[in-house]
C-alpha cells in the first residue's frame, strides 16, 4: 500500500509541474469567440467599434453594442493604428511580460529534469524487484525470527518422542552452557536431520529454538547457489557473520543437499559455485574461527549424496532420524492438529490413527484440514467419523467418481467381487479385518475394500503373508463362481499383481520355500533390474534353479488360490447377501460387515451429508 502510494504522489508531483509550465508560458484556453482578420477590418470601415486591446499579435474587440471578440494579426500592418484612431476606437495595449530568471533556467531545465526523474523512479523500482541491489548481491536471504517471535515449542512437536530426546540436549546447553563446559564437554557444532518429507524437521528445529529462547536464522540450501561463482560463498560468511553477532542462536538451513553433494561427482566434472559454496560452509563450521553458542541444524531427505567432510566429527556431529510416526506417534500429531477442531463424539484418534499408516505430520495436517473442510462444505457445526473417512478416502484413493456410468450388470459384478475380498479377509487366519467396502468408483478402481490394520506391520509371519494371497484373490474367485469362468473381468489385475510378488519374494528372498531353503536367491531392487537391464536370475541363479522358482510360485498361488475358493464356496449365502448390501447401500462400513459375517439383518448406514 505504501508503494502505491508513492507511486500515485511521484505521477501527481510530474502533471503539476507540466500545468505549472503551461501556465508560466501563457498557454490559456480562450473561450472569447474569434473571427477571422479580414472581418475585422471591415467592422473597422463600419465604425461599429467601440475599444481595442492588443497583446502582441492578438487584438480583444469590444463592439458598441458590448459583444466581444479576438483576432489574430497575420503580418505587421502599420496602418491598423491609423484606421482605429480615425474611427475614434479607445486603444489599449499590454507590455510584455519578463520571465524571471528562476522561471527561465526552470524551463529550460524542465526536459531534463523530468527525464532524470522517471530513470531514478525506474531505476528504484528495478532494485526492489531484484532484491537489495548489486551492491548486496553477495548478502544471505536470511529470515531472521527474534526468540520473543518464536512461539513452538516441544509440546507442539509430537510424533517423534526419540528425535525430540536426542535433541534436548541442545536446549540445555544453549540455556546454561557453563554446565557442560565445567567438565570439558563440547556441544555438536552441527546437527544432521534426515528423514522422509512433512515428517516435522522444521518444526522440530523451531521448536529446539522456543524452548531454548534464542534467536532463530533460517534459510534453504538453494539460496546459496547462483550462477556467479563465488555469490553463495559470500552468502555462507554473511550468515555466520550475522549468527556472531546474535549468538547465541541456532542457523537452520533446509535440503541441504541442493549446496551439499558430494564433491566431484557431477557428469562432466564437478559444479565451481556449488563446491565453493560448500568449501567455505565448511571453514565456517570448523575452522580458525571460533562459532561458540552458534548451533548449525540441517535438514535433508537424501544423505547418501551428502559429502563427507560435512558429516565427520566437528561439523555435522550428530544424524537425528526423523522417521514416519508410528501408531502412537498419529495419534498424538492428530491430537495437536485436533486441538483447536471442534468434534463429535463419535471421532475416534486411535481408529483414525490406524487407518493411516505410512501418513507424515503433514499428510496428518492435510487430513484434519479436508475433514474440516467437507464438515463446512455441508454447514455442519462439529467434525464427525465421516468427515475423517471422507477425507482420508480422498486422499489415499482420490474422489468419487459419481459422474461415471456404471450398469446394473457392472455394479453387481462389482459388489460380488469386493465382497469376495471381504469374506475371504474376515475368514483367513492372522488377515487385518475390514474396515470398509465400496463399489463407488475411486480414481481407476470401480470398487474398493479397506483394511484396517490393528497395529504398525513390524514384520510379516508366513501365515499372514499367505493369508494375503488368498484374500487377494478372493474377488476373482467371486466372479467366477457367480458367473462362471467365461465372464470373469479384467478387474483382478492389480490384485494378482500384488499376490505374484508376494510369493516371488517368499520363494527368493524370505526362505519360505522347504525345496529351496532358506537362501537369498536375488538381491536386486526392481528399480535396479530396470536400470541394470539385467534379470535376477541371470546373474546368480541357474535355468535349473529359476524353474524350481517358478514351480514354487506356482504351488504357493495354488495352494492359497484353493483355499480362497473353498470358503467362498461354503458361505455362497454370505456372498449374496454382502452383495446385496452393497447394491442398496453402495457403502458398508465394518459393523455392516459384522451383520453380514454373523449372518444378521444389515443395520441402515448414517447418512454422510446428515450427520450433525
Amino acid at each position: 500500500m505504501r508503494d502505491i502510494f508513492k507511486s500515485l504522489l511521484f505521477w501527481l508531483v510530474i502533471f503539476i509541474c507540466c500545468i505549472g509550465v503551461l501556465i508560466g508560458l501563457n498557454i490559456n484556453i480562450n473561450k472569447t469567440h474569434s473571427i477571422d482578420y479580414t472581418t475585422f477590418l471591415s467592422v473597422i470601415n463600419k465604425n461599429e467599434i467601440k475599444k481595442v486591446r492588443i497583446n502582441g499579435n492578438y487584438i480583444s474587440v469590444v463592439k458598441k453594442d458590448n459583444s466581444r471578440y479576438t483576432t489574430y494579426i497575420p503580418i505587421h500592418d502599420p496602418k491598423l493604428l491609423n484606421k482605429l484612431l480615425s474611427k475614434n476606437v479607445i486603444i489599449s495595449g499590454v507590455p510584455p511580460k519578463q520571465p524571471s530568471i528562476l522561471f527561465s533556467i526552470f524551463i529550460s531545465w524542465f526536459p531534463t529534469l523530468l527525464l532524470i526523474g522517471v530513470w531514478l523512479y525506474f531505476m528504484r523500482q528495478v532494485k526492489n524487484n531484484v532484491g537489495r541491489g548489486i551492491s548486496s548481491f553477495g548478502k544471505s536471504k536470511t529470515r531472521i525470527f527474534a526468540d520473543k517471535n518464536i512461539k513452538i515449542t516441544f509440546s507442539d512437536v509430537a510424533g517423534c518422542d526419540e528425535a525430540k530426546e536426542e535433541v534436548r540436549e541442545l536446549v540445555e546447553y544453549l540455556k546454561e552452557p557453563k554446565k557442560f563446559q565445567k567438565l570439558g564437554g563440547k556441544i555438536p557444532k552441527g546437527i544432521l536431520m534426515v528423514g522422509p518429507p512433512g515428517t516435522g524437521k522444521t518444526l522440530l528445529a523451531k521448536a529446539i529454538a522456543g524452548e531454548a529462547r534464542v534467536s532463530f536464522l533460517t534459510l534453504s540450501g538453494s539460496d546459496f547457489v547462483e550462477m556467479f561463482v563465488g555469490v553463495g560463498a559470500s552468502r555462507v560468511r554473511d550468515v555466520f557473520n550475522h549468527a556472531r553477532k546474535i549468538a547465541p542462536c541456532i542457523i537452520f538451513i533446509d535440503e541441504i543437499d541442493a549446496v551439499g553433494r558430494q564433491r566431484g561427482s557431477a557428469f562432466g566434472g564437478g559444479n565451481d559455485e556449488r563446491e565453493q559454496t560448500l568449501n567455505q560452509m565448511l571453514v565456517e563450521m570448523d575452522g580458525f574461527e571460533g562459532n561458540e553458542g552458534i548451533i548449525l541444524i540441517a535438514a535433508t531427505n537424501r544423505p547418501d549424496v551428502l559429502d563427507p567432510a560435512l558429516l565427520r566429527p566437528g561439523r555435522f556431529d550428530r544424524q537425528v532420524i526423523v522417521s514416519l510416526p508410528d501408531i502412537r506417534g498419529r495419534e498424538k500429531i492428530l491430537k495437536v492438529h485436533t486441538k483447536n477442531v471442534p468434534l463429535s463424539s463419535d471421532v475416534d484418534i486411535m481408529v483414525i490413527a490406524r487407518g493411516t499408516p505410512g501418513f507424515s505430520g503433514a499428510d496428518l495436517a492435510n487430513l484434519v484440514n479436508e475433514s474440516t473442510l467437507y464438515a463446512a462444505r455441508f454447514n455442519q457445526k462439529v467434525v464427525s467419523m465421516l468427515h475423517f473417512e471422507y477425507a482420508k478416502d480422498k486422499m489415499l484413493i482420490g474422489t468419487e467418481r459419481r459422474s461415471m456410468i456404471m450398469t446394473e450388470i457392472q455394479k453387481e459384478l462389482t459388489a460380488y467381487h469386493e465382497s469376495g475380498h471381504v469374506i475371504i479377509g474376515r475368514l483367513v487366519p492372522e488377515h487385518d479385518p475390514a474396515h470398509k467396502v465400496t463399489i463407488v468408483p475411486r480414481g481407476r478402481a470401480l470398487g474398493i475394500t479397506f483394511f484396517l490394520p490393528e497395529s504398525d506391520v513390524i514384520s510379516l509371519s508366513r501365515e499372514k503373508i499367505e493369508s494375503q494371497i488368498s484374500t487377494l484373490y478372493g474377488g476373482r474367485l467371486a466372479e467366477e463362481i457367480i458367473y462362471g469362468t467365461e465372464k470373469v473381468s479384467t478387474g483382478s489385475v492389480n490384485d494378482i499383481k500384488i499376490a505374484t510378488k508376494l510369493a516371488r519374494n517368499m520363494v527368493t528372498k524370505w526362505g519360505f520355500s522347504e525345496k529351496l531353503g532358506p537362501l537369498l536367491y536375488t538381491d536386486n531392487d526392481d528399480n535396479d533390474m530396470v536400470f541394470n537391464n539385467i534379470l535376477p536370475k541371470a546373474r546368480h541363479i541357474s535355468d535349473f534353479t529359476a524353474s524350481i522358482i517358478d514351480q514354487e510360485i506356482k504351488l504357493l498361488i495354488d495352494k492359497n488360490y484353493n483355499r480362497a475358493k473353498k470358503i467362498l464356496q461354503d458361505n455362497l449365502d454370505i456372498l449374496h447377501a454382502m452383495k446385496d448390501a452393497l447394491m442398496k447401500y453402495e457403502t458398508i462400513d465394518a459393523m455392516q460387515i459384522d451383520d453380514l459375517m454373523n449372518r444378521k439383518r444389515v443395520r441402515t448406514p448414517i447418512n454422510w451429508d446428515q450427520t450433525d
